[in-house]
């Protein structure tokens, strides 16, 4: 609907009526042939009327209708897309929309998660991410940006993207570790099912591998986050015996594949990371300074504050807590205000180092900003231990 009337929000406002009208019509006139048509014939006249309601010129609205036609015809693409959401996703992936909000804006779109989530995943306030979207959605139709199915040529360029917004859809999943949020349900599946298309889609392409074989080791230990009373248990405390054997094994083969090609990026990386980690099922121990240097190729790479963390938090294991520590005093505060795991990390930290008072002060902030129950819970009991 956007590639037809180049204007998101407009899009949305005239789908949502088209389903409106379906729970309306088809309780009793049955369910249609083909569902997916009638709510676009549907929200085809929608946009047209409100064309018509707005008082444009009939040359507006002849030319709404002319988009609509000329973009049956590119639906014609050189590429044949394994899936809708994934065609979706490479259309969404326009590169004049803005690198900050292209993310966001496809997982809202395509993927369906709301403002709130979505800007969980990107560390900023609800507020302040539907802001961002209302001004990118407003941008794109002043702009009269035309969404169109890529040509095979232009997959490369749209790529990291797309994986960005399945690997964020996942971590909304991961978050929600107890499956409480009926609004995440199915992420998990959802990103896995989409990192194998896109692998198939683009097998030459070894961030593709990495980023499936990333969330295979992720998903993995999905059984093992939890105790029998539903309690949270952190990585270090896991039962080895509760991971997934063969979704590790098939991380691996899918990682040693992308490795093949010789180019590196952020997703081999912190899959390369969990294989590490994937590793102490075999041999019973973490090796946390090969852990700590593929951080720093990753920080190379990207310098986003999860990495910078995660760095901090293996410098402390291979090298000691006051390392750690100070990995973590070098982030800017105003990236790390609303970050969880940064707090959590610290509160430990400084409870090792035996400083008492800023470790209760570091726990109580990581308890505020917990969502899940469990880790609350988790870091109550360390909290009052310590």
């Amino acid at each position: 609907m956007a590639a037809r009337s180049r204007d998101v929000a407009a899009a949305e406002d005239a789908l949502g009526d088209a389903f409106v009208a379906a729970l309306e019509a088809w309780p009793r006139t049955g369910i249609p042939e083909k569902p997916e048509a009638w709510l676009l014939a549907v929200a085809r006249r929608r946009l047209v009327d409100a064309a018509r309601h707005a008082r444009v010129t009939v040359e507006t609205t002849d030319a709404v209708r002319m988009v609509f036609e000329r973009a049956e015809q590119q639906a014609s693409s050189e590429v044949v897309f394994p899936d809708e959401r994934l065609k979706l996703l490479f259309v969404c992936a326009h590169p004049a929309i803005d690198e900050a909000v292209r993310t966001p804006l496809m997982l809202q779109i395509v993927l369906g998660l709301d403002a709130a989530r979505i800007a969980s995943a990107f560390v900023v306030s609800p507020a302040a991410m539907s802001q961002r979207l209302v001004r990118a959605k407003t941008k794109i139709r002043d702009a009269g940006m035309r969404f169109e199915i890529p040509e095979a040529r232009e997959l490369p360029l749209r790529l990291a993207a797309v994986l960005d917004a399945i690997y964020a859809a996942y971590g909304t999943s991961w978050d929600d570790v107890a499956g409480a949020d009926p609004r995440r349900q199915g992420l998990a599946r959802e990103a896995l099912s989409l990192g194998r298309l896109v692998l198939h889609l683009m097998p030459g392409e070894p961030e593709a591998g990495g980023l499936l074989a990333l969330m295979l080791h992720c998903e993995a230990r999905r059984a093992a986050r939890r105790d029998v009373s539903g309690g949270y248990v952190p990585l270090s405390d896991q039962d080895v015996a509760r991971w997934s054997g063969a979704m590790i094994a098939e991380a691996e083969e899918i990682l040693a594949a992308a490795s093949h090609a010789r180019r590196p990026g952020r997703f081999q990386l912190e899959a390369a990371i969990q294989s590490v980690h994937a590793q102490r099922a075999v041999t019973g121990q973490t090796d946390w300074e090969a852990i700590t240097l593929l951080y720093e190729g990753l920080l190379h790479l990207t310098p986003a504050v999860g990495a910078r963390v995660g760095h901090a938090a293996a410098l402390a294991r291979a090298r000691g807590d006051e390392a750690g520590l100070f990995a973590l005093d070098t982030i800017a505060a105003e990236t790390v205000e609303m970050y969880q795991p940064y707090w959590a990390l610290r509160a430990d930290l400084l409870s090792r180092l035996g400083r008492p008072a800023e470790a209760k002060n570091a726990y109580a902030h990581a308890i505020g900003l917990s969502e899940d129950a469990a880790v609350r819970d988790f870091l109550i009991r360390r909290s009052s231990a310590r």
